[in-house]
């Protein structure tokens, strides 16, 4: 009589990971996004579409899969001489640079990638992004197990503005703060009728667009710069959001509270809303109300909405640290921009440029250098990294769009 084997005795296989190269960009990204951690769901088909619009290039997209269904889509363009064979990560530096990873997805997967991408390319570049990127952390490791050599070098500190701790305090926002706040609001009545609204979703149209060049136009980035950095402007990176917003599900992700005083646009915040976290991206106003701190009234609204809404963490990118701290932001992750160069002579000319490419970003303070279990615990709202086994602004240093 034949005794039946219990399913504990059967021998567990791995799970099966395949990995292709095609031209264009996957379809795959869209299902890998919807499974990666709410912060990353942005990185979308839509999101790599506007940034080849915008930024040009021809996308080719890596994927891998696990047993038939995709956990990791990465898309790449070419940089640099075409004798190189280098890649990067297309996207929008705000609010970084990064691809889509299913959040179980372990090390395996990188690995797989890798080995496929060592055939088709020298050098992958991803950044800037930030430490404990998904994304970022899985390379790292499968870089550590297949010899590549990886070269990272520092563009900025973030900073993350924790509103539910901050309110279970009892800090925030002060009622001394609400205070000034309700004595400016008074004052900015003289110069005309106010009015507070807020866009998302279907509400991205062009004239929601145009609302915010026309402040850009008139803020101190025309006054102080050449523009190339202003968000929505036709000279700045207007073609790009304008793109993104095609995609609905990354249209309903944008959000802007907009102040408009006798029906002209004054002042503006721009997000990106992921889950329980909020990605600020821009923020301006018209200097001729600047007297009565229309950026800081709008923002102090948005935030307030936004705690509505069942957001709980604010990341304020990297840039001026002032207004943040004030706020009551702390120093987050470091934003870093990486270079994984496969092995072989690629990987030994890499080591002796080691110094250089880390020489090209900017200088590190030393609040970045915490270790790494301290910075995770820092972050811990962002990302949690399962699957590496090994420990691992915004003013553009260099980045190739």
């Amino acid at each position: 009589m034949t005794k039946p084997m219990p399913l504990a005795d059967f021998t567990r296989l791995p799970p099966l990971l395949t990995a292709s190269i095609g031209d264009g960009l996957a379809s795959a990204i869209d299902a890998v996004a919807a499974s990666a951690a709410p912060t990353h769901r942005f990185l979308r088909y839509g999101w790599f579409a506007a940034a080849l619009h915008a930024y040009g290039g021809e996308a080719r997209t890596l994927t891998v899969a696990r047993e038939g269904d995709p956990v990791l889509a990465l898309p790449m363009v070419a940089m640099g001489p075409a004798p190189l064979r280098l890649a990067q990560v297309p996207g929008c530096y705000w609010p970084f640079r990064s691809f889509p990873v299913a959040q179980d997805v372990g090390t395996e997967a990188f690995e797989v990638a890798l080995d496929l991408l060592a055939r088709h390319a020298n050098a992958l570049r991803i950044g800037p992004v930030y430490d404990g990127d998904p994304a970022l952390e899985g390379l790292r490791a499968a870089a550590a197990t297949r010899g590549w050599v990886a070269l990272d070098r520092f563009v900025a500190e973030s900073f993350l503005l924790d509103m539910a701790a901050l309110q279970a305090e009892g800090t925030w926002p002060r009622n001394s703060t609400l205070r000034k706040n309700r004595f400016h609001e008074k004052h900015l009545a003289e110069h005309g009728e106010p009015d507070w609204s807020f866009v998302s979703g279907a509400d991205w149209m062009s004239q929601a667009f145009d609302a915010l060049a026309d402040i850009e136009r008139r803020s101190w980035i025309a006054d102080r710069t050449d523009g190339r950095d202003a968000k929505f402007t036709e000279s700045g990176h207007g073609a790009f959001w304008r793109a993104a917003a095609q995609d609905p599900v990354i249209a309903q992700m944008l959000w802007a509270a907009v102040l408009r005083i006798d029906g002209e646009p004054t002042a503006f915040s721009f997000d990106l809303n992921a889950g329980s976290l909020k990605y600020a991206i821009a923020n301006s106003y018209d200097p001729r109300v600047a007297k009565q701190s229309p950026g800081k009234l709008l923002y102090y609204r948005n935030l307030v909405r936004a705690l509505e809404d069942g957001i709980t963490t604010v990341d304020w990118g990297a840039g001026d640290s002032g207004y943040k701290r004030v706020i009551g932001a702390d120093a987050g992750p470091a934003i870093r921009d990486w270079l994984f160069v496969r092995p072989g002579l690629p990987g030994l000319a890499a080591k002796l440029l080691r110094g250089r490419w880390r020489a090209s970003g900017n200088v590190e303070p030393d609040s970045t250098r915490l270790p790494r279990a301290c910075r995770r615990a820092a972050s811990h709202h962002y990302w949690s990294w399962e699957g590496a086994s090994t420990s691992s602004a915004q003013t553009e240093v260099g980045a190739a769009r």
